[in-house]
């Protein structure tokens, strides 16, 4: 059985209470949930530090569990809910709080590896223009001939030697990362005793942690863009959208 859990956290620095922000009339933490419960899941919970969304929570009639607010990271969050919400659940999907119209096929997409025994699996999307492949802050991810991860970073990779920047696209296939994860119930404990190596203290990538130390991280593609509301700003453009 497959549960999917949506951390939500109360205290964003940039943008405080964001799980709450009203779009289209409702907060954005039930659009979320509405949207993965659409997906190919036993259950679906929110796991919150905060009893302002699981007020909200139960007010929309969503389930929740109230889990410590000294989370350094949703895997974490993601781990002490596995223990709160009972049930025989053999893997987990993390779905992110702040991506309000989450596609279910891709939550599908990362059921279905784990389903087919991925450790550990998240999404990947082809690049396409020369200033996503440039964004720092848009994570990329380079593939062996399996699928599997073999690296991730906010650097263009992998780099074309002797070709101008500009026309790396003609010349490979970059993709960048989706940050919906999924992990087999038994390996997500493991991840929370895992220590910062210096792979991910000089990227900022939780996931190169796992690298590390030897898990094996499988991927699936996405065609679906996601919208993630990580600032007030986010917010304006999603409505004017």
């Amino acid at each position: 059985m497959i549960l999917g859990i949506i951390p939500a956290r109360y205290a964003s620095t940039r943008f405080p209470g964001k799980p709450l922000v009203n779009i289209d009339g409702k907060p954005m933490i039930q659009r979320v949930y509405e949207q993965a419960l659409k997906a190919d899941l036993d259950d679906v919970v929110i796991a919150t530090d905060d009893n302002r969304i699981a007020k909200a929570v139960r007010d929309f009639g969503g389930h929740v569990v109230l889990t410590s607010e000294n989370h350094p990271s949703g895997t974490d969050r993601c781990a002490e809910a596995l223990q709160l919400f009972k049930g025989d659940w053999t893997a987990v999907v993390n779905i992110q709080g702040d991506e309000p119209y989450i596609q279910p096929t891709q939550i599908n997409a990362i059921a279905s590896l784990l389903k087919n025994g991925a450790p550990i699996a998240t999404l990947v999307k082809k690049i396409d223009s020369i200033e996503e492949l440039t964004n720092i802050n848009s994570p990329k991810v380079v593939l062996g001939n399996t699928g599997n991860a073999l690296y991730f970073s906010r650097q263009p990779i992998p780099f074309q030697k002797g070709i101008d920047i500009n026309d790396w696209l003609n010349h490979g296939t970059y993709y960048k990362h989706i940050g919906i994860y999924g992990y087999q119930s038994a390996i997500l404990p493991e991840l929370t005793q895992l220590k910062q190596g210096v792979l991910e203290m000089a990227e900022s990538l939780e996931q190169l942690r796992w690298l590390e130390n030897g898990y094996i991280i499988r991927t699936a593609e996405t065609i679906e863009n996601t919208v993630a509301i990580d600032t007030p700003e986010d917010l304006s453009r999603l409505k004017s959208l």
